[in-house]
């Protein structure tokens, strides 16, 4: 698992590629609507576009966002989105709805990150474009991307209006107040204010909590009303209920690690547990495209992320290491400041744009391979004033020789 002890400087930005997505159906015409978001720490632009069904284009614009996109909380943003007018709650449609749409893949796109801004799965994608088990795409290729359900018939339908009730969960083993707001779609300030937890938000297996701000349809069945994750760091660590322990370990390479940085390791790895997250095969994936995008090797990236993680979005060390590229919190915000927006760690696609974009920095200049793979796991002041210690000469043979698997 990376250090990353050391890394402290900012450099650079990113800038996203924009994608286009045509969708044609027989019926209402669409209208663009806007929605209102609050800004919460560890929003992204990037994250909000998936939430909200948008794209990161048009939130900028909306907001007159700079070209690194910067956010910050507490800040209220307009979110265009596109929605069917109307203002009945009965409509009735037996014409065909053709759900499915074509994107050219630009430098940066995964079949996951597809399936999430178009809200449709992975299978699907890869069916509909004969991709085949290894889920490749190329830049330039135009995928059709199919809805949910294909092409449906609309059958007379009447919409019961959308109530705010509470829903009760009995609390057991790896739970925490962060993983049930992000499940419910409600937030940690609003679980501890219905169940009367106190500052210290502490929860017990077994306990039966009343979580509030939970959005029902017709069946009055629970749906998450919302996909925002919250990291933990030893600094919010109060914000989050400490139940979750025992995930993650105390100690690593004969290092133990302070209680507050466990414990906020122990919250990131139940949070993770909580939410779905890509495949290996899809986090690889996202490697590579990241790489390519920054002019990084991306042997040197997939060896990196397969060295620190295997691949696996939901590995959180001891440091508080976190996801595919095992980044700590405080090199997250070094490498947001590196692309110019504000990167989550516990979101797959930021989690590898900011070790990514350290590797970037790293290997700046055509800087000495050993000292840019030591750099990324000892940290660079740490190499530059110490030297490369024994664990840091194994990481760099290793990922050396990974390398020649990627290459």
């Amino acid at each position: 698992m990376g250090r990353q002890d050391h890394l402290k400087r900012a450099a650079g930005a990113a800038v996203a590629a924009g994608t286009a997505f045509a969708i044609t159906a027989t019926g209402a015409i669409p209208a663009v609507a806007a929605d209102e978001h609050r800004v919460s720490p560890g929003d992204t632009v990037s994250a909000l576009a998936v939430k909200y069904g948008t794209s990161v284009k048009r939130i900028v614009d909306a907001n007159h966002l700079d070209s690194r996109a910067r956010i910050y909380a507490g800040q209220t943003l307009t979110i265009p989105s596109l929605t069917a007018s109307s203002s009945a709650k009965t409509s009735q449609s037996t014409a065909a709805v053709t759900t499915s749409g074509t994107h050219k893949v630009a430098s940066g796109d995964t079949v996951w990150a597809l399936a999430q801004r178009y809200g449709t799965s992975v299978a699907s994608i890869v069916k509909a474009n004969s991709l085949g088990s290894s889920a490749m795409i190329r830049i330039g290729q135009t995928l059709t991307i199919p809805g949910k359900g294909g092409t449906v018939t609309a059958a007379p339908t009447t919409s019961a209006p959308t109530t705010t009730a509470s829903a009760t969960h009995r609390v057991s083993s790896g739970d925490t107040v962060s993983g049930l707001a992000v499940k419910y779609g409600t937030t940690i300030s609003a679980i501890v204010k219905a169940n009367s937890l106190g500052s210290n938000a502490m929860i017990r297996i077994g306990q039966a909590l009343t979580i509030p701000g939970v959005s029902t349809g017709a069946t009055g069945g629970a749906t998450p009303t919302s996909n925002t994750v919250t990291l933990a760091t030893e600094n919010n660590l109060d914000e989050f209920a400490t139940l979750a322990s025992g995930l993650v370990g105390d100690s690593f390479a004969g290092r133990t690690y302070a209680a507050g940085v466990v414990g906020a390791a122990n919250q990131n790895k139940a949070t993770l547990n909580s939410i779905s997250v890509p495949s290996r095969a899809d986090m690889q994936s996202m490697v590579v495209a990241a790489a390519k995008r920054y002019g990084v090797d991306p042997a040197l990236a997939q060896a990196v992320a397969y060295q620190e993680s295997g691949f696996n979005m939901r590995a959180v060390s001891p440091a508080n290491a976190i996801g595919v590229m095992q980044v700590i919190p405080t090199s997250g915000q070094w490498a947001s400041d590196l692309v110019g927006r504000d990167l989550n760690l516990l979101n797959p696609v930021d989690n590898v744009e900011a070790g990514v974009a350290i590797l970037k920095h790293l290997t700046r200049g055509g800087r000495d391979l050993d000292i840019a793979i030591a750099g990324y796991y000892q940290g660079e002041t740490g190499v530059a004033k110490y030297g490369m210690y024994s664990d840091t000469k194994q990481y760099v043979a290793s990922v050396k020789a990974h390398m020649k698997r990627f290459g």
